[in-house]
């Protein structure tokens, strides 16, 4: 059996069996789970930094006001901060990983051409990370905090705080990858760039709803959210017309036609 290194990416024109297939799956799931491992260990020794982070866009008053109602709480609170920073962390080895796997089987592409997608891809997500924490969580924490304050005495709880925190983050990080999906699958002949243009009220009822369904809810937050993902769904339908392959419809036409005639039939 044929070992495929850990770095090296399969071309189109290696031939592996299915036991080779899943141990290359094996090994780059292996590396993606030391990679989280080792950034895991990097943000717990760091988690007092992550903590400080997470609690500066909350209001002054409410910084060092974080409640805790068990004994366990403040131990697993830490343990999520530290996790998801760590997810967060690994996105770029994650990302080649899966390229690396997934693209050589259906696209000849040099290792540059490859580095320079999982940079992309990585920057996209942390751009939405970064947007996420400097625009959405401020503007979302200032409209929730202060909604029927002069009925309720809000306080917050560390866990339910730092779980809405990453939440939001991870959720803003992903639906900044909406470009390299709608590109993904105009690569596959699934969709046309023609097709996302006419499907652009689909587009925007969907968008609203994935800025529903993340956390803070209000209005504010929503529209901010949503700014992005109309001008990430126009850079889609820039990157389709671009890069696109033909449909897959076309495709299965041109294969129809070049059929050859069956043997003992002749053209009269």
């Amino acid at each position: 059996m044929r070992f495929l290194p850990f770095t090296r990416r399969a071309k189109p024109e290696d031939r592996f069996t299915v036991v080779e297939h899943l141990s290359e799956l094996r090994s780059r799931i292996v590396i993606s789970v030391l990679a989280l491992i080792v950034a895991f260990a990097v943000t717990y020794t760091f988690h007092g930094t992550l903590i400080d982070i997470l609690e500066a866009p909350l209001p002054a008053d409410q910084k060092d006001q974080l409640k805790t109602f068990s004994p366990t709480e403040p131990f697993f609170t830490i343990l999520k901060v530290s996790f998801w920073a760590a997810v967060i962390a690994s996105v770029p080895v994650w990302s080649y990983q899966l390229y690396a796997f997934v693209i050589p089987a259906v696209a000849n592409q040099s290792r540059k051409i490859m580095l320079i997608v999982v940079a992309g891809v990585s920057s996209l997500f942390l751009a939405g990370v970064a947007f996420g924490y400097f625009i959405v969580l401020p503007v979302a924490l200032n409209f929730l905090l202060n909604f029927g304050a002069g009925t309720f005495d809000t306080q917050l709880r560390a866990g339910e705080y730092f779980s809405f925190a990453t939440t939001l983050l991870l959720g803003a990080g992903l639906i900044f990858e909406v470009p390299v999906a709608m590109l993904a699958l105009a690569r596959m002949g699934v969709v046309t760039a023609e097709m996302y243009r006419k499907q652009w009220r689909v587009a925007i009822v969907a968008i609203a709803a994935i800025a529903a369904i993340l956390p803070g809810g209000d209005p504010f937050s929503m529209f901010l959210l949503m700014i992005p993902q109309l001008i990430l769904y126009q850079m889609g339908i820039w990157l389709a017309a671009a890069f696109g392959g033909p449909p897959l419809w076309t495709r299965e036409r041109w294969a129809g036609d070049q059929e050859p005639e069956p043997e003992g039939s002749s053209s009269t």
